[in-house]
């Protein structure tokens, strides 16, 4: 997205924050403003995004385009290239939705949002789907006019301090200043873990990640706070002339339950479910072994499994599931993207530079939380 598009996005989510000002709350601690009354979640909007008026697929698909709020400064999930192009495991996430809606996983618009401005883009409209590293809680769920779907990868807050430091443990911290993202679930878990464990510390809030970062190198905070993936993908691309990944340290303590995911406005269901769907063809992709280099052999698998996931027919038929998605959606987002486990590993896994082991990101049959409904 260029320079001048993003001003003029900006300017448009500042000017309908000021419009909606007479009928929203203050800001919940955990991001964006609280609508009265669920705001935005009905109606068509100026932006041509939809409501809930159960829609936005018939829209999205007529428009030729995907409407993506994402993150552009967290390596590993989402980051925008100097060349301008973005990248991470979110963005292929994103791909994966244009995949399965519009068969093409580059019809993406991808919009930068802040933690502040996220739930107002996609109350107002701007955006289709919210898919920004955003953890799902019942105030989210219940006050942001947002439907969150299946959590993408299971995280948990934790803390990185420099790696000479003689902080060990989160007790250590006593008296510390701590940096940390405004408008996020991290300011107010910081909060109460600290008051619950008697730690007194002085919180140093940023809204956006590279301010925050200077702050840190500058030594006017001991330590940073966020979610363990993110401070992960911070450490992996860190200055080579302030000591490189092997210059910080984060600690082993986990503050928090992180569960991450897309969200959608509540509504429309019809849009949640193909939504929701496509990201759950990337599961039942690696649950049957089918990935991005074997998809076409897999057309004519014998495995009547693989065959209903790929629409492909069975007993002469195409399984067709009615979720306004062509019967062999999961093809396109298989054959251009790939699937659960070849999104993680080439983002945040083996592959990458930050190398997270899959823990509880791994596949049910392994052990993990990865778990998808039966298509069927």
């Amino acid at each position: 997205m260029g320079t001048r598009r993003l001003v003029l996005f900006s300017l448009s989510v500042a000017l309908l924050g000021i419009a909606a000002a007479g009928c929203l709350h203050s800001s919940d601690g955990n991001g964006g403003a609280q609508p009265a009354a669920q705001g935005g979640t009905n109606g068509e909007t100026a932006a041509g995004g939809g409501g809930g008026g159960g829609n936005l697929l018939a829209q999205v698909q007529e428009r030729g385009t995907l409407n993506c709020g994402v993150n552009d400064a967290v390596p590993g999930f989402g980051v925008s290239t100097e060349g301008g192009e973005f990248e991470g495991f979110d963005i292929d996430y994103c791909r994966v939705v244009a995949a399965a809606v519009l068969g093409d996983p580059n019809a993406v618009e991808f919009m930068p949002l802040t933690a502040e401005q996220r739930f107002t883009a996609l109350q107002s409209g701007e955006i289709d789907v919210l898919i920004r590293n955003t953890t799902w809680t019942s105030s989210r769920d219940g006050s942001e006019g947002a439907r969150f779907l299946h959590t993408t990868y299971y995280d948990g807050q934790g803390m990185m301090v420099k790696a000479d430091s003689d902080f060990q443990e989160l007790a250590d911290l006593g008296g510390a200043t701590v940096c940390v993202l405004s408008g996020t679930t991290t300011e107010l878990n910081l909060e109460t873990v600290f008051q619950a464990q008697g730690i007194q510390y002085t919180p140093l809030p940023f809204e956006e990640n590279e301010p925050l970062q200077q702050a840190f190198i500058q030594g006017r905070c001991d330590a940073w706070t966020s979610d363990i993936s993110q401070l992960a993908g911070v450490r992996s691309s860190w200055p080579a002339n302030q000591g490189g990944p092997e210059g910080l340290r984060i600690l082993e303590e986990i503050m928090s339950k992180e569960p991450l995911g897309p969200a959608v406005r509540d509504g429309d269901d019809q849009w949640a479910d193909a939504v929701n769907w496509a990201i759950y063809a990337t599961i039942l992709a690696e649950e049957l072994e089918i990935t991005s280099g074997n998809i076409e052999e897999n057309l004519n698998s014998d495995n009547p499994d693989v065959l209903r996931l790929l629409g492909q027919p069975v007993e002469g038929e195409a399984f067709d599931p009615g979720l306004g998605l062509e019967t062999d959606f999961a093809v396109n987002v298989i054959r251009e993207v790939g699937n659960y486990g070849e999104i993680y590993a080439r983002n945040i896994g083996e592959d990458s530079a930050l190398g997270l082991d899959r823990g509880l990101n791994a596949l049910w049959t392994d052990g993990g939380l990865q778990y998808a409904p039966p298509y069927r």
